[in-house]
């Protein structure tokens, strides 16, 4: 993504009428492999997780803040956010969250809305970890798919994905909506909890669900 200029954002445009979903699960629930799946099916996908690796990469435009608000500790060798060190500090103090999340959420907002109005494709789908917690995206987008899978099977991938131990996982488990307070958010559900093979007659189902729906706008 080659990042505008964001010291002057431009006010978030709507993103009706072209239909779009935001697709969202746990960490560990699949959230990328499913979208995947959509854009091979022709849906532009826009995952805000990457948009928010880019903004804190080296030459990121959320460095220079987070620069200024936490410290030359928090910015590591290659100039990029300490991911590991800034994760250890927002879990502990809470205050430290939403200041980081003070400079990142307009930053993720302007660019994904800046992404949108670009993308070509049958549909969008907006990959967003956090879309429950973020109380907004129920008005920004047609439906809300969320990606489901036993709490268990998210710990064990998570782990072994990720290194981490399991009170570390929960930890970040614990930072997250509630798997009941998700499914209470979604208009659609994809179930992930074994083979990749088993995602694919639910995508292909919600695929042709969302074209008629992108066709009737």
């Amino acid at each position: 993504m080659n990042q505008h200029d964001a010291s002057n954002p431009i006010p978030p445009a709507p993103l009706k009428p072209r239909f779009s979903v935001g697709l969202t699960g746990g960490i560990g629930s699949g959230k990328s492999t499913v979208a995947d799946l959509f854009a091979e099916r022709g849906a532009a996908v826009i995952d805000t997780d990457i948009i928010a690796r880019q903004l804190t990469a080296p030459g990121g435009i959320a460095i220079a803040p987070i620069r200024a608000r936490f410290g030359d500790d928090f910015i590591d060798a290659n100039g990029a956010m300490d991911r590991a060190r800034m994760r250890a500090h927002v879990f502990s103090d809470p205050a430290a969250k939403q200041q980081l999340e003070a400079i990142l959420h307009p930053l993720i907002r302007t660019e994904t809305d800046y992404a949108s109005e670009r993308a070509s494709g049958s549909y969008l789908i907006f990959a967003v970890p956090l879309l429950v917690e973020s109380g907004n995206w129920k008005q920004r987008v047609g439906r809300i798919l969320v990606i489901d899978c036993d709490e268990q099977v998210q710990l064990q991938r998570v782990m072994q994905r990720n290194a981490l131990t399991e009170p570390q996982v929960r930890a970040i488990m614990a930072t997250q909506a509630s798997r009941q307070q998700r499914l209470q958010a979604a208009d659609d559900v994809i179930v992930n909890d074994g083979a990749r093979a088993a995602l694919l007659p639910q995508v292909e189902r919600l695929h042709a669900l969302y074209l008629a729906f992108s066709r009737s706008l």
